[in-house]
């Protein structure tokens, strides 16, 4: 499970700053920059967490793979619905707001799977 969901942070990371320059919107290239450090965030935090993650619980380590993997196919069926329906009003919307909910939705999760298993590591 650990390779398929390096594979799918790589191919999730990748895809997304695909669409992100297929977007339609062209801003200037500072902002650009500063848009692709954005929609990378949540990959890289993911990346970091798998790194450290070889101490945690199987089920800890089990909740982040499917985060990942969830993350990876989210992002990239929003990103691709805007590339393909570009928005007319607030069109950055989607690529302002996917990062922090996808990072807020992943620490919520992996923090509820460390909870859980810390609980049933004491009974």
């Amino acid at each position: 499970m650990r390779a398929t969901a390096l594979a799918a942070l790589i191919a999730g990371a990748a895809g997304s700053i695909g669409l992100l320059l297929h977007a339609r919107q062209h801003p200037p290239p500072l902002l650009a920059v500063l848009f692709i450090i954005w929609v990378l965030a949540p990959f890289a935090v993911l990346g970091t967490a798998q790194l450290v993650s070889k101490r945690w619980s199987s089920g800890t380590q089990a909740t982040l793979h499917v985060v990942i993997l969830a993350v990876a196919v989210v992002s990239l069926l929003i990103y691709g619905d805007d590339a393909i329906n570009h928005r007319t009003a607030h069109p950055a919307g989607v690529w302002v707001a996917v990062p922090p909910a996808s990072v807020l939705v992943s620490a919520m999760a992996i923090s509820i799977a460390a909870l859980v298993a810390k609980r049933n590591a004491r009974d």
